[in-house]
């Protein structure tokens, strides 16, 4: 049941096409190639066995990849198709 003026299974749709979306956007992250590095790129320390077995081709710890990336920001969740809510901001 939806409310308002938004039409029956309106949010399911909003909800699958946010989960598309996320699903996109991971696939098209770049992944590592090749051989994996036993010690970190940049710092030295030992890549556990657990971390370089489930990322192939990793050069980095990961203190070190996290401060690459800048820490990624928290995403908003918000599924700006039709929402109603994103037209307020």
């Amino acid at each position: 049941m939806a409310g308002g003026w938004a039409r029956d299974g309106a949010v399911s749709e909003q909800i699958e096409a946010s989960i598309e979306d996320e699903l996109a956007r991971m696939k098209a992250a770049k992944r590592p190639v090749g051989e994996s590095l036993t010690h970190c790129a940049e710092c030295e320390e030992e890549i556990p066995e657990a971390r370089r077995d489930a990322l192939p081709g990793v050069k980095l710890c990961i203190d070190c990849q996290q401060e690459r990336d800048g820490v990624q920001a928290a995403r908003g969740g918000i599924n700006r198709r039709g929402s109603k809510d994103s037209q307020l901001k």
